[in-house]
């Protein structure tokens, strides 16, 4: 088999940052990055040795782009880009923030799936992940449109997979519930960061790396193991209702 080839969506920041240097640095992967921010590409380039592709997941155009540049053979898809918008009630959310987190995590993910998908039913055992949440299997109060894109994003994986079965390529969802990452709450909160750091107050949350680590072990079973889907949550984080804190010591 040539060397291992990722193609990792939403790269510039947190869990996508993460899984390239793990699986370009702990794995010797050949790992392409893609995300729409150049110099944090240009940062990884320089860290892991990792091929760049600059695209925005949420236009056609970029994707297209993506598929003719991205060196093959391809191997493995971690479709990771995604996010949160807001902190809101149905009643008062913005619609636009709904449609913003349905093109990003539901769209966004089939558009990358399906652009690269020939490249990797080529190779005869490519592998498709799919980074959604614990929110796409548990709703919770005041974030129904993320809630909502990632059911539906999850949705989507199951159905990818019974479509994909006998073609070689498995089909992998990796579900974290609390993760603390330097953008994903701020962004949720548009910068907030008081807001974004209560989040995470007196519980000890996953860090990108541990995500990054499980999406490298998913990868690296025997082609015929497939994970269908791994939820991952902190110790303290039984569900979307049952989150423990502690006081600070």
């Amino acid at each position: 088999m040539d060397q291992p080839h990722a193609v990792i969506t939403g790269a510039s920041s947190g869990i996508g940052y993460e899984t390239v240097r793990v699986l370009a640095r702990d794995h010797g992967m050949r790992v392409t990055a893609v995300a729409r921010r150049r110099d944090r590409l240009d940062e990884l380039a320089e860290l892991t040795g990792c091929d760049v592709v600059q695209a925005d997941v949420t236009s056609q155009e970029d994707v297209d782009r993506l598929a003719r540049e991205v060196r093959g053979p391809v191997h493995m898809l971690v479709n990771n880009a995604g996010g949160a918008i807001g902190w809101d009630t149905i009643a008062e959310s913005s619609l636009d923030a709904w449609s913003q987190q349905y093109e990003l995590n539901v769209v966004g993910t089939v558009r990358v799936t399906q652009a690269l998908l020939p490249a990797l039913t080529e190779t005869g055992r490519g592998d498709v992940v799919v980074v959604t949440s614990t929110a796409g299997h548990e709703p919770y109060e005041n974030g129904a449109g993320y809630v909502a894109s990632k059911h539906a994003e999850a949705a989507m994986t199951r159905t990818l997979r019974l479509e994909l079965a006998g073609t070689g390529v498995r089909v992998i969802e990796i579900a974290p519930g609390m993760v603390h990452t330097e953008e994903f709450s701020l962004n949720r909160f548009a910068g907030d960061t008081d807001s974004a750091d209560a989040v995470y107050a007196g519980i000890e949350p996953l860090t990108a790396h541990d995500i990054a680590d499980a999406i490298a072990w998913t990868l690296t079973r025997p082609h015929h193991v497939n994970i269908d889907q791994l939820v991952i949550r902190p110790r303290e984080q039984a569900g979307a209702s049952k989150t423990v804190r502690h006081a600070e010591r």
